[in-house]
């Protein structure tokens, strides 16, 4: 492997999800792949074939040229008609087509993650014309296979992977979003601070300091006398903060001290995902 020691996490999570997900789509029947998923709007045809998209683009490979149907109700955004694209373009392909196309493109990934010698900061193409760099890229990439991967195992009853290499990428990447969470979001006060603390595959607590000038911080140290307190288990915060499900339908598996109007804002504003 010639992946720089920084992108090799990444790497691997992504490897583990992605084949998990070829592993979990392979045997599908035709009429399985129609059946929806918490992922708003999307069937498990459609995840797929989001995923088959971003990895192409990952290779460089032009985006399709397709005009998107005027009635798709959940595109509402730039964001969401640059994603939509190598979706829609794939809706009426066959499960042959979606497992082939998939297979493909996991051969054609792996062969450039193998040759991968670009630093770190490499600066890469983004959504919507944008840069980032190569470690962003693949971070994004593990997180996004990963949070999908649950998508397709709650379209398709097979839960696992809670606490796959993916997770940990997840973890991370939604713990850094709790600041924005609870200072810009929910409008915590200045010096006010909430605890966060997740149980199960994943377990964590964290804590989120409001400083004087209004902007959030994380730590990994607890607070005494926080403004709330949220504990929930590990699968209920994927779903929350993925934006697969709304506070109400989970409220019986979150356990609330504190502030209540400050938790329901919390929770509210919990989703980060575009």
């Amino acid at each position: 492997m010639t992946v720089h020691p920084s992108l090799q996490t990444y790497a691997d999570a992504w490897t583990h999800s992605i084949e998990a997900i070829s592993e979990l789509v392979q045997p599908l029947a035709e009429g399985e792949w129609n059946r929806p998923t918490p992922c708003p709007a999307w069937s498990v045809r459609d995840i797929v074939s989001h995923i088959i998209g971003m990895e192409c683009e990952m290779l460089g490979d032009p985006r399709p040229i397709h005009s998107l149907p005027r009635d798709l109700y959940h595109v509402r955004s730039e964001f969401a008609r640059y994603m939509e694209m190598q979706v829609d373009v794939r809706r009426h392909h066959t499960a042959p087509e979606m497992t082939s196309e998939l297979e493909y493109t996991i051969i054609r990934r792996n062969r450039q993650l193998r040759n991968e010698n670009r630093s770190p900061e490499t600066m890469v193409r983004a959504p919507l014309g944008a840069e980032q760099t190569l470690e962003q890229a693949y971070r994004m990439r593990a997180f996004d296979v990963w949070v999908h991967e649950q998508d397709l195992r709650a379209a398709l009853n097979a839960p696992g992977n809670l606490d796959s290499p993916g997770a940990f990428v997840a973890r991370d990447q939604f713990i850094s979003a709790l600041p924005k969470v609870v200072a810009k979001g929910a409008g915590a006060p200045p010096h006010s601070a909430v605890v966060v603390d997740v149980h199960g595959p994943v377990e964590f607590l964290r804590t989120v300091r409001v400083g004087a000038d209004g902007r959030g911080t994380v730590d990994g140290s607890p607070s005494l006398g926080p403004a709330v307190t949220l504990a929930l288990d590990w699968e209920t915060y994927v779903r929350l903060a993925a934006g697969r499900v709304r506070p109400a339908a989970v409220a019986d598996r979150i356990k609330i001290e504190g502030d209540p109007g400050l938790a329901d804002a919390i929770l509210e504003s919990f989703a980060v995902t575009p």
